[in-house]
This record gives C-alpha cells, structure tokens and sequence, in this order.
C-alpha cells in the first residue's frame, strides 16, 4: 500500500488497489457555513439536544457529506465520466461548528469498463476525519475514470 498527497487529475493508470490518498488540506466548518447549508436544503436537521457538549452546534449531516466528498474529488474524481453509485454511506461522529474535515480514500477495486475501451472503474472507500482523527464519516464509491490518452 502506498499513500499519496494530493495531486490533480489522475487517470485510472494512476492508481492501484490499496492506494490511500490523503487530501491534506482541511476545512474548518463555520457557524454561517452550516445555517446557509441548512437554509438552502430546507433541512431543518436538529441533532437530539443530548449529542455533544451544551455549548456546542452539531453540523448539517448534509455539509459534513458535501466538504469531504469535496476533499476526495482533487483526486480521484478528477478525470471522471461519471459517478456510478454510493454505499454504505456512515456517519459515524458528529461534527461541530469549529471542526476541521479533511478526507481520505483507499482504492479497493479497479477493473476495464466493458462498455468504454477509454475508461476504467474505480471504487474507493472514502473517509472523513476530523483534527483529531476522528473518522465522522465513511462512503464506498464507484467512479468510471478517463484512462490516460494515448
């Protein structure tokens, strides 16, 4: 297994099963981050008053999503056709106001597309971390990628 910093636009050749990239540039969830987000969703979202310190805001499960789906893409989605599905998608800490996400992603299968000669398909599962480490939340992804041009 090799880990990777973040580089722009690999191509399926770039990658090899077990590979974990780390994108290592965090981001810091803000308190307007998190009312604009629930704003625009229409998500009321109201964690159960018992989860997490009193004076403490829980983030929009939503937001947590879209920041380290964000974080993961430099990567590995890139050069992508399109995304082919999601699983077992997780959230598996909560996430305050003030945290800082940052994402990962080890590839876990890759195979020629049988329909696309020029693509390949990716599956990887992504996880997102807090500054401590903390994993908040995981998915399993699969992305049908460019192969590199000849």
């Amino acid at each position: 297994m090799a880990v990777y910093e973040t580089r722009i636009g690999r191509y399926y050749e770039d990658f090899a099963i077990g590979d974990v990239f780390r994108n290592p540039c965090g981001r810091t969830v803000g308190e307007t981050d998190n009312a604009l987000f629930t704003l625009l969703s229409k998500d009321a979202d109201r964690p159960d008053p018992g989860i997490g310190p009193p004076d403490r805001v829980v983030v929009n499960s939503g937001l947590t999503v879209a920041l380290v789906l964000h974080h993961s893409l430099i990567d590995i989605g890139r050069n992508a056709l399109t995304n082919l599905g999601w699983d077992q998608l997780r959230l598996t800490h909560p996430v305050f106001v003030g945290d800082t996400l940052y994402a990962e992603s080890q590839i876990t299968d890759m195979y020629d597309s049988a329909s696309r000669p020029d693509a390949g398909v990716l599956t990887a599962r992504t996880r997102g971390l807090n500054q401590d480490g903390d994993e908040v939340v995981s998915w399993t992804r699969t992305v049908m990628l460019h192969k590199r041009p000849t």
